[in-house]
């Protein structure tokens, strides 16, 4: 529709209107990472502060972030957890990879419209075609997979993947997220089903895939 209409943007939401999704003016789907991306893009411009991103969330976050002097604060996924943390250290904006865009002053809840005023706003600032800006960011590869797992091997699981990736950063507020120079990896368990969700980013798209991979091979290991 955008390309036969020639519109500069294209903008879908879910049902509640908590997510959103961008096509570029040339057609092209840009991914939900980058919505959260490109709303810190534009409120760091002109407020500072601290931004608040869940575990599962694209680098993307910290590239922009890291543009403005901004530190990155990760949170459990869910909307509350990231909602609380923003409160707690005074983030003027936050959110989650999903097109949940969480903007303080408006309400503390991801909100679409928040979003696609962060992300016009910042197309008028920047004078730039939306192609432009996305393609000045960062590439990653991500990975979602899930797998069947009982809740009662989980903390084998977290050993085994501590072993093997020794020299990474962990974060076990929700799960595990090990992060590494090349990528990081994030297994946290469903709580709706006896499974768990492995993400895995990366620049490399093989690099992506190697992390996911290795998730999948302890998995399997443990659950001999």
């Amino acid at each position: 529709k955008v390309r036969e209409v020639g519109a500069e943007i294209g903008f879908a939401q879910d049902p509640d209107a908590d997510r959103l999704v961008i096509v570029d003016e040339r057609g092209r789907f840009i991914g939900e990472e980058y919505t959260l991306a490109l709303a810190i893009w534009q409120v760091l411009k002109t407020r500072r502060g601290p931004v608040a991103a869940n575990l599962s969330t694209s680098r993307l976050v910290d590239a922009v972030a890291q543009k403005f002097g901004a530190p990155v604060i990760r949170t459990p996924v869910g909307e509350a957890n990231v909602a609380a943390a923003m409160l707690a250290n005074g983030c003027p904006i936050g959110g989650e990879g999903n097109g949940g865009v969480i903007d303080p002053r408006v309400v503390a809840v991801r909100d679409s419209y928040v979003g696609i005023a962060h992300i016009l706003q910042l197309l008028a600032q920047e004078a730039a075609p939306l192609s432009r800006l996305v393609d000045s960011l960062p590439k990653y590869a991500m990975i979602k997979r899930k797998a069947p797992l009982q809740r009662e091997r989980l903390d084998a699981v977290y050993a085994a993947l501590r072993q093997r990736f020794a020299a990474g950063r962990f974060n076990t507020s929700d799960g595990l997220r090990i992060d590494l120079p090349e990528g990081w990896l994030h297994i946290r368990p469903s709580n709706t089903e006896p499974i768990v969700r492995i993400i895995a980013e990366a620049g490399d798209p093989a690099d992506a895939h190697r992390l996911a991979d290795a998730a999948d091979q302890v998995l399997t290991l443990v659950t001999r």
